[in-house]
């Protein structure tokens, strides 16, 4: 397995695009995006478990119902969410799109983020299309990942290449997410594409798999969108003998899956809304990885951890509260915790109360950007791990004036 460029384009079969088409004021900002496979794809997805939806989310889903798509088209700057006619939009988009690729409307997978609660107009997005397609190209992946951005301040993508069946196969992905990500499937927005020869059913099983320990491990915020998805679209032109049942080429497929996912769940969590940090929780000696992952998110989600990083503060006694009250069986007399980071490694607590360490040593590890929060229950053998980012200031600032 090998990190390659290229992005959603990587797979062979799949061009992209992402343009200004007029939904955002400003035109420097791209807000519509296009990935496309040359032939049908096996098609899967996760969806938001918010009770309040997106249109595109409802239409996306009953499009998918036979596993099978061909496009996806995304716009920011408007999530298309709690609209009159949301819906009878989204189909529209679809169907602009369609005729414009020569594809059915059904194989269009449709996605939307940014504002909720905002009419949006079709007049921008049918204006946008002929210029969106007869921009698709291989090397289009990075205009596709600015084309979904909000609030996010980098573009995220990645791709990795893997052998499956004697063939050399590629899986690409970018993704938006910078605010309202918390654990519940799914948190953000992420398109993923692979030339993978692989059943619908077997790709469905695979991501819904992946998620429990990657997306579903990641939280800025607390609070869970409305729109979001993950989406992978599978066209087998690798050339692999089709995957139809567990195995080897199965596993090699999974562990490219989940190398891909997890990087896009650290660029995420690192790109949090108003963040200056990554924060990476890893649980260890769990009784069972039940256990570990409600350890886990319950202290990346606390916001007295997440403020302690912000300042540098090696305030460890919020760890345990965080674990504390995460209504985990845990035994705290057992538990250690260190702090961890490119500048070094320092224990804070061993077996449920303090020790002796430096406040100037760990304040330096906790200086940088990235920091682990490395938690032991020594109880088991089961682990996990989270991932999110210090609550600073500029996190109130955004989200204060969001909508105007």
């Amino acid at each position: 397995m090998e990190i390659i460029n290229g992005g959603v384009c990587a797979a062979e079969g799949f061009v992209a695009s992402g343009i200004h088409c007029g939904i955002r004021k400003n035109r420097l900002k791209r807000d519509l995006s296009l990935i496309y496979s040359t032939v049908p794809a096996s098609a899967a997805a996760v969806y938001t478990t918010n009770k309040v939806k997106g249109a595109p989310l409802t239409v996306t889903r009953a499009h998918l119902e036979n596993g099978i798509a061909q496009a996806i088209i995304c716009n920011s700057g408007n999530a298309n969410t709690c609209n009159a006619g949301g819906e009878a939009l989204a189909e529209d988009t679809s169907a602009l799109l369609a005729k414009e690729l020569g594809i059915s409307p059904a194989d269009v997978v449709v996605a939307s983020t940014g504002v909720i609660g905002q009419p949006l107009d079709i007049e921008p997005i049918r204006s946008g299309i002929p210029t969106l397609v007869s921009e698709l190209r291989t090397d289009g992946g990075s205009d596709a990942a600015e084309g979904i951005m909000t609030t996010d301040t980098k573009k995220k993508e990645i791709a990795v290449s893997f052998t499956a069946g004697g063939k050399t196969c590629h899986i690409g992905g970018i993704a938006k997410g910078s605010g309202m990500i918390h654990p519940n499937m799914a948190t953000m927005l992420v398109f993923i594409t692979t030339d993978l020869a692989i059943s619908p059913e077997m790709l469905s099983l695979a991501l819904s798999t992946d998620v429990q320990s990657t997306f579903n491990m990641v939280s800025v915020d607390g609070d869970t969108s409305t729109n979001d998805m993950v989406v992978v679209l599978a066209n087998g032109l690798a050339g692999n003998e089709k995957i139809t049942a567990e195995g080897e080429d199965f596993s090699a497929f999974m562990a490219a899956l989940n190398t891909l996912t997890v990087a896009l769940c650290r660029m995420i969590a690192g790109d949090g809304e108003g963040a200056t940090k990554l924060l990476e929780c890893t649980v260890s000696g769990a009784c069972c990885e039940s256990v570990a992952k409600t350890v886990a998110k319950s202290v990346i989600c606390s916001s007295l951890v997440k403020a302690a990083m912000f300042g540098s503060d090696a305030n460890w006694g919020r760890v345990l509260c965080a674990i504390g009250y995460s209504g985990a069986e845990v035994d705290i007399s057992r538990v250690g915790v260190w702090f961890k980071s490119r500048a070094g490694r320092i224990e804070v607590c061993r077996m449920g109360t303090g020790v002796d360490f430096s406040e100037d040593e760990a304040k330096k590890i906790l200086l940088e950007d990235e920091i682990t929060i490395e938690v032991t229950l020594s109880s088991g053998e089961a682990s996990a791990v989270a991932w999110g980012c210090d609550l600073t200031y500029d996190y109130v600032k955004i989200n204060g004036d969001y909508r105007t």
